[in-house]
């Protein structure tokens, strides 16, 4: 079952709901839509599977309901640059499991969007177990990201009438200067970020572990460590430094925490679902109980 679903800002979403009806339901925020042709090609290059979503959804749907869309994807053409608070985003997402009559879910968020899952854990009781990708539950690094994003908005502002490399150009990674490149974004699609950012400065994310109570998992590739050049501000956002730091303190807190090992597993890498809807699978059965 397929159905547009009108959010916080008035924009419609697509969201998808499938699998076994007596199952768990798993919400898949990180459903990025399917491309092809060229567009496909130029992800490949990257390292980046171009049915990301459709893979998720078809591996986890024998053992689990699954609520799927593209958030990321809808926010990138629907920009909502003034009011992307996690509050905004919290009640986009129950928004869509009202609408679909989803009363409790797990939920699975990669990067940005598992910092979501950790904002929505604190603010209902409908989720059974949460799993957070690519980015921390303790000690996350809202301050670096806030400085990438500001810098990546005022690049933006700067080169909206210049020349410079355009995001979907095709152009493979190793051919990227990172020192110095300048990305061609619209202005609205890098405020809403910096817009989440600055409504997380004060977020002490230390403080709110003992409102978690259900399942959870943390996990991220043994070479997640981005490390931006001056046009991003100069700084590293060390993602498995700070997991491996913290791993004891969040195991003590109830966290389940996984380091896929690999000379490659950088932060694109480990959200492959080549890479990781075994271990997603593989935790929710255990974590949830679920025998059928």
């Amino acid at each position: 079952m397929e159905k547009d679903i009108k959010l916080t800002d008035e924009s419609e979403l697509k969201v998808g709901l499938v699998g076994n009806p007596d199952s768990t339901t798993i919400m898949l925020p990180v459903a990025k839509e399917s491309v092809y042709g060229q567009e496909a090609e130029n992800l490949k290059l990257w390292g980046v599977d171009p049915e990301l979503g459709k893979h998720f959804v078809e591996g986890l749907m024998d053992k689990f309901q699954i609520l799927y869309f593209d958030y990321e994807g809808h926010r990138l053409q629907h920009p909502n640059p003034e009011n992307l608070t996690p509050e905004s985003i919290v009640n986009d997402l129950l928004t869509i499991a009202n609408e679909m009559n989803v009363k409790k879910f797990s939920y699975y968020g990669y990067s940005w969007l598992a910092l979501v899952g950790l904002q929505l854990a604190i603010r209902t009781d409908r989720l059974e177990s949460l799993i957070m990708g690519g980015f921390p539950p303790i000690e996350g690094p809202y301050k670096e990201m806030m400085v990438v994003t500001n810098k990546t908005y005022q690049q933006a502002l700067s080169n909206q009438n210049c020349s410079v490399i355009d995001e979907q150009d095709h152009i493979s990674p190793e051919k990227v200067d990172w020192e110095n490149i300048q990305v061609k974004i619209d202005t609205d699609q890098t405020k809403q970020f910096v817009t989440m950012y600055e409504n997380l400065m004060e977020f002490d994310d230390r403080e709110i572990q003992h409102k978690l109570d259900i399942p959870r998992l943390a996990f991220a590739g043994e070479k997640d460590t981005i490390v931006y050049g001056e046009n991003f501000g100069n700084v590293t956002v060390d993602i498995i430094g700070i997991l491996q730091k913290n791993k004891q303190e969040l195991e003590h807190l109830g966290w389940d925490i996984e380091i896929l090992k690999g000379n490659d597993m950088d932060h694109t890498k480990a959200m492959q679902p080549v890479t990781v809807l075994s271990l997603i699978k593989r935790w929710l059965i255990k974590s949830l109980n679920i025998t059928r």
